[in-house]
């Protein structure tokens, strides 16, 4: 295997302290306490390396990053190294006069989640009464500081049919791109996949509304839309494949692959400061060890889309297959595909049965190793 070339992205978890309880949470169902986070300094050394190392983007997010009380400073810290900066932001709790420091500071963009396009639903999801008009006025604040404005929506079946509205949305409040991100069932959305997964019917009708908006509105909304793996017929690469050309920092400094990579029972991901960036982006078994193709077994291997898709997702394939090194099961090709509609005729027989929004298992930070499951 050659050389990896340098990275260009990279997503730093600063915290997994969140003031929202979103059941989709893409963090890990462990949750790392605000004691386990690196310091200022240490973050500010660890993206000085990641600039030396090749990155050009650095997206900053949680949790909830802003409650980072050194955001302002990690952010001139890239801006100082010409790094282009993305905050991720659930936008609830952002003191007044934030985000203008945030854009004197350098910061080139803002991506605010709303848990749907109406109030009741985004404070539900977020399990935060009122979250839905804080976020509208963070976006206007956005908008006012001058800094270009993503509205992101994640999808799943509580708010799947208010997918035209999320449009009317983010049109309203001024943004200059709308990602439809139907979420991916990692993290707490695994956990919550019965109570989330959208039907079929549901899915088909989300991709024409998207498809024909997308078309109408050329030019004014750059609408992203994230297709479902569970609906779908070729998998996607992940994080541009594995540690391809981006890789993610946990709050703790443990350097991964992608989001979920820690749920792949047979590697071991190190942690910033034992080793620089470099040592781990270029010899770490872990990210060495599904990087390029030699990696494939059948039929990946002679795919004619082994260097589209890149084996598509790892830790998928582990959740589902139960081998981290086979087709992921996303692909029509993988002797596991059946599995991915099974999981969804399953959700469907659980919805039809009761509302299983009750029970959904809200993110939070626990002493233990269970989840909390809380009544909607």
């Amino acid at each position: 295997m050659s050389a990896p070339l340098p990275p260009i992205g990279m997503l730093a978890e600063l915290t997994h302290r969140c003031p929202l309880q979103c059941p989709y949470c893409s963090n890990p169902v462990e949750l790392l306490k605000a004691n386990r986070e690196l310091d200022t300094e240490t973050w500010l050394y660890l993206f000085r390396q990641a600039a030396d190392l090749g990155v050009l983007q650095v997206h900053l997010s949680g949790g909830e990053p802003t409650l980072r009380r050194d955001l302002e400073q990690l952010i001139a810290g890239l801006a100082g190294r010409g790094v282009y900066t993305n905050l991720i932001t659930a936008g609830v709790g952002i003191a007044e006069g934030r985000i203008e420091a945030f854009a004197e500071a350098g910061l080139d963009h803002l991506q605010l989640s709303f848990q749907g396009a109406r109030a009741e639903t985004t404070d539900r999801i977020g399990h935060n009464r009122g979250a839905h008009e804080k976020k509208l006025e963070t976006a206007r604040r956005t908008v006012a500081a001058g800094l270009p404005l993503t509205i992101n929506a994640p999808i799943h079946r509580h708010n799947i049919e208010q997918v035209p509205e999320f449009i009317k949305l983010a049109l309203s409040l001024g943004a200059e791109r709308l990602e439809i991100a139907n979420i991916q069932y990692g993290g707490w959305a695994l956990l919550n996949r019965d109570a989330l997964m959208p039907d079929r019917e549901a899915v088909m009708r989300q991709a024409e509304i998207v498809e024909a908006a997308s078309a109408k509105l050329a030019g004014v909304l750059n609408i992203d839309f994230v297709t479902p793996d569970y609906f779908a017929i070729y998998p996607k690469p992940c994080m541009g494949g594995w540690a391809r050309d981006a890789f993610m920092v946990a709050p703790d400094g443990t350097v991964l692959p992608c989001h979920a990579a820690h749920t792949i029972p047979s590697l071991t991901f190190e942690r910033f400061g034992e080793k620089s960036l470099g040592e781990i982006w270029e010899d770490s078994p872990a990210f060495n060890a599904f990087r390029g193709t030699d990696w494939m077994q059948e039929p990946c291997r002679s795919c004619e889309r082994c260097e589209i898709d890149w084996g598509g997702c790892r830790c998928q394939a582990m959740a589902i297959a139960g081998d981290a090194a086979a087709t992921d099961p996303a692909c029509i090709k993988s002797p596991h595909h059946a599995r991915m509609a099974a999981f969804v005729a399953e959700a469907q027989a659980a919805a039809a049965a009761h509302d299983a929004s009750a029970d959904f298992h809200y993110r939070r930070i626990t002493a233990g190793h269970e989840a909390a499951k809380v009544k909607a």
